[in-house]
């Protein structure tokens, strides 16, 4: 199947710059954490390489994290910023806050209901959302950035759900599949939505250096 290139949105897709949460391998979910240093450094990197780029416009998560990431990538860019929802993070319902080792601690139904969950796309959090029904959401954005910005680029900060909901959409892969890529904080992927989606780049750290990496130490 032919690629569109020439009527696709070009997705700059950012997660959002590092927090506490983060470090500590935390479901954050909608938490509002705000950026540590080190965050507020990835989002500056992020938005001084995407400055160099012809970008249209930065759409955002509204929550705190990604949204002073993007404020920053927007002053950069030069461009408009709006905020979206559909970009949010998951709720983690009763599990916001807690590590994996924590909700294995809980008892016996959370734990079951944990690995269930790592297995089972439709399975959400207890009162929290499905991946599946993250994708749909975001899914539905990138639909209507492809009809508003043809041929042009544009940045989406968001967060790992979102982000993940997306990457198996344009690889045509089931979701549970997406549990085996691991996105770091202030990264940058790019693909081209249209009718037949590509992938560009994933989980990029030029902008920041091998060193920084997670997964470098």
């Amino acid at each position: 199947m032919k690629h569109d290139e020439k009527t696709a949105v070009r997705l700059y897709l950012v997660r959002h710059g590092e927090t506490a949460g983060n470090m500590q391998m935390r479901y954050l979910g909608t938490r509002d954490e705000p950026l540590t240093d080190n965050g507020i450094w990835q989002a500056v990197q992020a938005a001084d390489a995407l400055s160099k780029l012809p970008v249209k416009a930065v759409i955002s998560s509204p929550m705190r994290r990604a949204a002073d990431t993007a404020r920053i990538v927007q002053k950069a860019c030069g461009v408009a910023l709006r905020l979206d929802a559909r970009l949010a993070e998951g709720s983690f319902g009763r599990w916001e806050g807690l590590s994996r080792t924590e909700v294995l601690t809980l008892g016996s139904p959370d734990a079951e209901l944990l690995v269930r969950w790592e297995s089972d796309s439709s399975c959400a959090p207890p009162g929290g959302e499905s991946i599946e029904d993250i994708q749909r959401r975001v899914i539905s954005l990138a639909e209507e950035l492809k009809l508003e910005f043809p041929a042009s680029s544009v940045v989406l900060v968001s967060h790992v759900g979102p982000i993940k909901g997306l990457l198996a959409a344009a690889l045509d892969v089931p979701l549970q599949a997406s549990r085996r890529l691991f996105l770091d904080p202030g990264t940058i992927s790019v693909m081209e939505w249209g009718s037949t989606p590509l992938l560009r780049l994933f989980n990029s750290h030029a902008h920041l250096g091998w060193p920084s990496a997670r997964w470098m130490v």
